[in-house]
């Protein structure tokens, strides 16, 4: 609820936002002087008694504020005193609880660095065992290549020793055949005397 005082500045802003300005004036204004000190001379009145009351409100209000702080210390206090009760009598369940979350953490940490570990060697193992299948799958692959060129080479070898071996024998029986078909011929003839004569014979008998 407002004062009289506020109600009577409030009336005099009215009371100035009502009257006219002064011809050619933007600032001044015509004002009734009996009226406006009316106004004034109320708040002169009025002053001194919401100077009072509002003195009086100040000092009530202090010694609330003051009933009110005493009253939330002692409720701090409590409040305090029982908070420390309350962590005394869980202090050893805390620790416990401190000491069981440490031992799962530290439990967890052991557990997760052996599976890296062990994940990190099967890997290593795995990658040597890679390598060394194609090494020696490399190594197999050489031999076998060389032992293709090589048995290559031979087999070209062997067959064209075999193919003048071939021309060798071709160019003999050239050579050998008049000779070969005149012994052939002397040998029919021959055949055939050796027939007449035992056919003579025969007959004499």
């Amino acid at each position: 609820m407002s004062s009289r005082i506020e109600q009577i500045i409030e009336e005099i802003e009215e009371y100035v936002d009502s009257c006219k300005y002064q011809p050619l004036s933007t600032t001044k204004i015509v004002v009734n002087k009996e009226e406006m000190e009316e106004l004034l001379r109320e708040l002169r009145l009025k002053t001194p008694e919401e100077i009072k009351r509002y003195q009086k409100i100040i000092s009530n209000k202090d010694a609330i504020l003051e009933d009110a702080q005493a009253k939330a210390d002692a409720m701090i206090a409590e409040a305090q005193a029982k908070a420390q009760e309350l962590v005394t009598e869980h202090e050893v369940m805390q620790r416990a609880y401190a000491q069981a979350n440490e031992t799962i953490n530290s439990a967890n940490k052991q557990a997760q660095d052996i599976l890296d570990n062990a994940t990190q060697d099967a890997n290593n193992i795995r990658l040597s065992a890679i390598t060394y299948t194609d090494d020696m799958m490399a190594s197999i692959q050489n031999v076998i290549t060389t032992t293709l060129d090589d048995a290559g080479v031979k087999y070209k070898t062997f067959m064209d020793a075999l193919s003048a071996c071939s021309d060798v024998i071709t160019s003999n029986r050239r050579e050998l055949a008049p000779q070969t078909a005149q012994a052939a011929a002397i040998s029919n003839s021959q055949n055939m005397m050796d027939e007449d004569e035992l056919d003579d014979l025969g007959e004499n008998e």
